[in-house]
């Protein structure tokens, strides 16, 4: 029987291990950089409801066909990736990454260790002649590459050329980086974009996220959204809508407009099904067009730490194994389940705690606190249990959304989107959950009077002045005019605190406005508005050939705007007491009230704050 063969490569960093593993863990990323070709892979459902993953990759004529073997890592600290090969030359392959303090307390050094058997003569003869030496250059370049992007030396992860594009490529891009920077939301980033897309890896291209280019380049979030919005206009990006999976967060549906959103999803990985809410898991991101830029099809890797950063850790065990692992986790929720079908966990875990010992049973998955872990209870180490006959993967996953996810209620609740798309709407009769959605409710006191004292065209061109003004405020604080109604106007927003921020610039403006018109104290105003606010669940649907939103939210901030007495704003209670909005209200003159309001049963409490 062929014996495995192996060889450690050791890496000296001057980063510590926090700064290197994002890096050397984003198993994609590196992988692309390293020139490893693509592979395909197949994904088909076991009885007992676990996944079999085969990857197929064609070289010159034989196609190699191997079982993805699930990786186990603690973040931070270790991975190990498995391949068992069905052909070739090769019966398995293994590569272990371990970061660990340096001897002299600078930085951290990587062991490296790659393991592979043969299957037959070629594989002996590969392993002999040179497999381990050139892996072993490249890899030590992507890790000393590593070490200079996380020192700030370097401006990308790896050393990375991009294809080359043509001429008439370039002369292309440059005719849309114009047509983009001559519309209202390029920005001035236009030509950033698209050096961006020319030059960087597929592995931040094939699904790219403008909240993460924002963050990268320290730009306003609205500025990049708003960039990738006019460039799918443009024709420089395309967009799709993902349905992620809430488990995995890897997108299992994925379409080009609204209308062809599925109502919900499976996840083979999790073999879960699972329904649709904009605010939860229904995302817009973007790809280069493919005249820009073609990206390749297939995995560099389908499985690594950085495709899932928010498990922390991933550990399979035998039928009645159990281990331990140092695993330093931060305070916060976490959720305890298998790779496999089955229920999960939630642990809260608190400053200075330490991890709980996990239990993998028939009945479920169980976790005991440190007091009640015996030896278990240590600091930054956490100890599992597998009671059951079957083999089992637990995972250990943070409770925090995708990191850079541009949510569908966000985008919706944008006006550059509302201007660019109107036409992005779901199907007719079909409707979709928002968890959450702030909603600002505008409309003008006494307009009628407004017309019968300044005459039918002074009323009329001042009220159509206003709903310019009102949207301008609106799109400044990152919402979007939902509609206008008579002289009303229904804005939505993602936060809170950007409905309460606009509702008091408005106050301010009008205020401004009124004393430039020349308005008197004790006489009658030119324009008095009135605000409500109020956030809360919904339902969004198309009404009228445009995205709308209706429930008991809606209803609720349009009675709180009839409370309003003009000049003030009225807030629901819970608007008012969130974080954000009550840092807002810090300085202002607020006078909280309750009231009976015409469709809810129970009096309403709110708040109105007098400007």
């Amino acid at each position: 029987m062929a014996q495995p063969q192996s060889r450690t490569f050791h890496w000296q960093f001057d980063n510590p291990a926090g700064a290197i593993w994002p890096l050397l863990a984003d198993t994609v990323r590196f992988n692309e950089a390293a020139g490893l070709p693509r592979y395909e892979v197949s994904e088909t459902a076991q009885p007992d409801g676990s996944v079999l993953y085969e990857g197929r990759m064609k070289r010159g004529p034989v196609t190699i066909a191997w079982r993805e073997i699930p990786v186990n890592w603690v973040a931070g600290r270790w991975f190990e990736h498995r391949r068992e090969f069905l052909n070739g030359p090769l019966q398995d392959l293994t590569a272990r990454l371990v970061l660990s303090p340096r001897e002299d307390g600078a930085g951290c050094r990587g062991d490296y260790t790659l393991t592979a058997t043969p299957a037959n003569l070629l594989g002996r003869v590969i392993l002999k002649t040179g497999f381990f030496e050139s892996t072993a250059k490249t890899f030590a370049t992507l890790a000393a590459d590593a070490d200079r992007f996380a020192g700030g030396l370097s401006v990308q992860p790896f050393s990375f050329k991009a294809p080359a594009p043509s001429p008439e490529v370039r002369t292309k891009v440059a005719e849309l980086v114009s047509a983009i920077e001559a519309g209202p939301h390029g920005n001035g980033l236009a030509a950033r974009l698209a050096e961006h897309l020319l030059t960087a890896q597929e592995a931040d291209l094939v699904h790219l996220r403008p909240l993460g280019l924002a963050r990268a380049w320290q730009v306003e979030e609205r500025a990049a959204i708003e960039l990738c919005l006019e460039a799918v206009r443009a024709g420089l990006l395309d967009m799709r809508w993902d349905l992620l999976c809430p488990r995995c967060r890897i997108p299992k549906a994925a379409v080009e407009a609204l209308d062809g959103l599925p109502q919900g999803a499976h996840c083979d990985s999790c073999n879960i099904d699972y329904d649709r809410d904009f605010s939860r898991n229904v995302e817009l991101s973007f790809q280069p067009a493919a005249a820009v830029r073609p990206l390749g099809s297939g995995e560099h890797c389908l499985f690594g730490p950085m495709s899932t950063p928010h498990i922390w850790l991933q550990r399979s065990l035998a039928p009645g194994e159990s281990l331990r692992e140092a695993c330093d986790l931060p305070p916060g929720r976490y959720a305890l389940r298998t790779l496999e079908p089955g229920p999960e966990c939630l642990v809260d875990l608190a400053e200075g705690a330490a991890p709980p010992t996990v239990t993998l049973s028939d009945d479920g998955i169980a976790a005991a606190p440190a007091e009640q872990a015996g030896q278990a209870g240590q600091a930054g180490q956490i100890e599992l249990h597998n009671r059951t006959d079957r083999p089992l993967t637990a995972i250990v996953e943070e409770r925090r959304w995708v990191r850079d996810a541009l949510t569908a209620d966000r985008v919706t609740a944008l006006q550059a989107f509302r201007d660019l798309f109107s036409d992005q709407v779901l199907r007719p009769g079909d409707e979709v959950a928002v968890a959450r959605i702030a909603l600002l409710f505008t409309d003008l006191r006494r307009s009628t009077e407004l017309y019968g004292r300044i005459g039918d065209a002074a009323a009329y061109h001042l009220v159509r002045d206003h709903f310019a003004f009102l949207g301008a405020i609106v799109r400044r604080h990152n919402g979007a005019v939902v509609k206008t109604i008579g002289d009303a106007v229904m804005a939505a927003f993602a936060a809170p605190a950007d409905a309460v921020a606009a509702a008091l610039a408005i106050q301010r403006e009008v205020a401004a406005f009124n004393a430039r018109e020349g308005a008197n104290a004790g006489e009658d105003l030119p324009v008095v508005i009135k605000l409500g606010v109020h956030e809360g669940p919904c339902i969004a649907v198309t009404l009228n050939g445009r995205l709308d939103y209706f429930g008991s939210t809606v209803n609720m901030a349009a009675r709180l705007q009839g409370k309003s007495e003009g000049g003030d704003l009225v807030l629901s209670q819970s608007v008012s007491e969130e974080g954000a909005v009550a840092s807002l209200l810090q300085d202002q003159d607020c006078v909280h009230e309750t009231t009976k309001l015409k469709g809810f049963d129970r009096p309403v409490a709110y708040c109105r704050v007098r400007l």
